[in-house]
């Protein structure tokens, strides 16, 4: 079998599970918990948001970790757009994002927002004015993935995010498919989630 998927989920690299192991055998306290095993716990998640923030250009306590990137999007998504808007106001994401993302504002729709979703060209790629004519006064969040998980186009992030900072709007870039292919400096993106 040849497995042509890695875009959506791959195999646990070797090292990956070496380093994982101890903690589903024997070291797998509660990080939360103030015991030996907990603290033990504590440190090695206090680590991996370390490293994880190095990786990307972050601070550790800017870094939430989830199960995954469909958790990842749903609460970046759903938890800005509760948070800063009402029924009524108003996301916009693209056709080509993630269905974590285009779900979630579906789910959105559902609570009486108004949802946008942007075409792309034939390269998958926004273009940024067509974004700056959807923009309304009730715009509270933008989703534009980074990179592509099935074409690879890279979006225009950079251009984007002075558009919606100038206005106060949410930007949201879901950047699985991006990071350890290109650089990405979350301290340098102009993203808030």
């Amino acid at each position: 079998m040849i497995y042509l998927d890695h875009g959506a989920t791959t195999p646990v690299h070797p090292e990956v599970l070496e380093a994982m192991m101890p903690f589903f055998r024997g070291h797998f306290g509660n990080p939360s918990s103030l015991h030996g095993f907990g603290r033990e716990g504590k440190a090695a998640v206090e680590e991996a948001r370390r490293r994880t923030a190095a990786l990307i250009g972050a601070e550790p306590d800017e870094i939430v970790f989830t199960s995954g990137g469909t958790e990842g999007d749903n609460l970046a998504v759903l938890g800005a757009a509760l948070a800063r808007g009402n029924p009524g106001d108003h996301v916009i994401t693209t056709a080509v994002e993630h269905h974590a993302v285009l779900d979630a504002c579906r789910g959105l729709e559902g609570r009486g927002f108004s949802v946008t979703v942007l075409p792309v060209d034939a390269r998958g790629r926004l273009d940024p004015e067509t974004l700056r004519a959807a923009l309304t006064d009730r715009t509270v969040l933008v989703s534009v993935m980074f990179g592509n998980n099935e074409i690879g186009t890279l979006q225009p992030v950079g251009e984007i995010g002075p558009l919606l900072r100038d206005r106060g709007i949410l930007f949201h870039t879901d950047a699985v498919q991006a990071v350890g292919k290109v650089p990405v400096d979350a301290g340098r993106l102009p993203v808030d989630l």
